[in-house]
C-alpha cells in the first residue's frame, strides 16, 4: 500500500476467491451475533482459537519462524482484535457498523509501515484519513443503538491491534500462512481463557456452555474453520502471489457484505445517516488503498 506497485490483474478465478473471502469475512460479523447471544464475548473467542490449533496443529507443521514472532501474532490478533471485538459486539455496536469501523486498520497498517521506513504521509493519505474520521464522526452523533461511544472506542482500538498483527505477520516473511494461523493461535488460547475466567466468572463461562445451542456451536466452528483458517489462508496465499496494490482493493467488499448481511439476517436499519457515515469511511479507504496505484499510473504514463 506505501510506494509505487506495479499493476497486476487478478484472473477471474483468484477474483472470485478474493470475492468469497470477503463474504465470509463481512456475513461472519453477523454470526458473531449470533454466537453471542449465548457465550461471553471473550470465552467466545477462546473457543473460536481452540477450534483453530485442536487438531490442525497435529497435522500442520509449525512454520519456520520465531516462537515471539508466533506468540505476538496470537495475541494481537486474538486477544487485541478479535477478543476486544467481540465485547463491543456484545451490547455497544451492531455487527454492520463494527464491520465499517474495523476496516480503519488500512489506516493504522499504513501509519505503521510509514513508522518503520521513514517514508512521510502523503496529502492524499491525510485526506483519506480525514474523510474516515468524518465517516465515525456521524456513526458517533447519532444514539439510536447502533453503536455507543464505547463500542467504536473498542472496535477502533481492535483495528490497531489487527494493524500491527499485520507488521508482525510481514516481519514473519513468506510462510505457510495456513500453518502461522493455526500455530499462533495457541498464544491467543492461553490468555483468553484467562481473561474470560478473571473478567467474565466461572458463573457465566459454565451458564454460556450450558446454554449454548447447535447453532452456537456452529458459529464457532465457522469462526474457526470459514473465518480464520480458509479466510486467512486464502487471503495470505493471494498476498503472496499478487501486489499487496491488486489484493488489498478487494478489502473493500468487507463491510458491504457485512451491512448486507446484518441487514437481511438480523433486520438492521440502514438509514441514510449510516449509509452516509459509510460512504465517508468507505471513501476514505479507498483513497488510502488506491492512491499509490493511481501515483504509480501516473508515473509510468509520464515515463513513457
Amino acid at each position: 500500500m506505501i510506494g509505487a506497485p506495479r499493476t497486476v490483474a487478478l484472473p477471474p478465478r483468484h477474483v472470485l476467491l478474493a470475492i468469497a473471502v470477503m463474504a465470509v469475512w463481512g456475513s461472519n460479523f453477523v454470526v458473531i451475533k449470533l454466537a453471542l447471544a449465548h457465550l461471553p464475548p471473550l470465552l467466545l473467542a477462546a473457543l473460536r482459537f481452540l477450534c483453530v490449533f485442536v487438531p490442525a496443529a497435529l497435522f500442520i507443521r509449525r512454520p519456520a519462524v520465531s516462537w515471539a514472532n508466533l506468540a505476538a501474532y496470537g495475541v494481537l490478533l486474538g486477544v487485541g482484535q478479535f477478543g476486544v471485538l467481540f465485547i463491543a459486539m456484545r451490547n455497544d455496536i451492531t455487527p454492520g457498523l463494527a464491520s465499517l469501523v474495523i476496516q480503519v486498520q488500512v489506516f493504522f497498517t499504513i501509519g505503521l509501515a510509514m513508522r518503520l521506513t521513514g517514508e512521510r504521509i502523503r496529502p492524499a493519505q491525510i485526506g483519506a484519513l480525514l474523510l474516515a474520521i468524518v465517516g465515525i464522526g456521524i456513526i458517533l452523533v447519532h444514539t439510536d443503538g447502533s453503536a455507543t461511544p464505547l463500542g467504536l472506542a473498542l472496535v477502533v482500538f481492535g483495528a490497531l491491534n489487527w494493524a500491527g498483527a499485520n507488521m508482525v505477520a510481514k516481519a514473519a516473511g513468506p510462510v505457510d500462512m495456513l500453518g502461522y494461523v493455526i500455530w499462533s493461535s495457541l498464544f491467543a488460547i492461553v490468555p483468553l481463557f484467562a481473561l474470560a475466567f478473571i473478567v467474565e466468572g466461572p458463573t457465566a463461562i459454565m451458564h454460556g456452555i450450558a446454554s449454548a445451542d447447535a447453532y452456537t456451536w456452529g458459529a464457532v466452528v465457522w469462526q474457526a474453520v470459514g473465518n480464520t483458517m480458509f479466510g486467512y489462508a486464502a487471503w495470505g496465499w493471494l498476498l503472496a502471489r499478487y501486489p499487496a496494490s491488486t489484493v488489498a482493493p478487494m478489502s473493500l467488499l468487507v463491510p458491504v457484505f457485512g451491512m448486507a448481511a446484518s441487514a437481511w439476517w438480523l433486520g438492521e436499519s440502514l438509514p441514510a445517516w449510516k449509509l452516509s457515515a459509510a460512504a465517508f469511511v468507505m471513501a476514505g479507504l479507498a483513497i488510502g488503498i488506491l492512491w499509490p496505484r493511481v501515483v504509480a499510473w501516473r508515473v509510468a504514463r509520464i515515463a513513457a
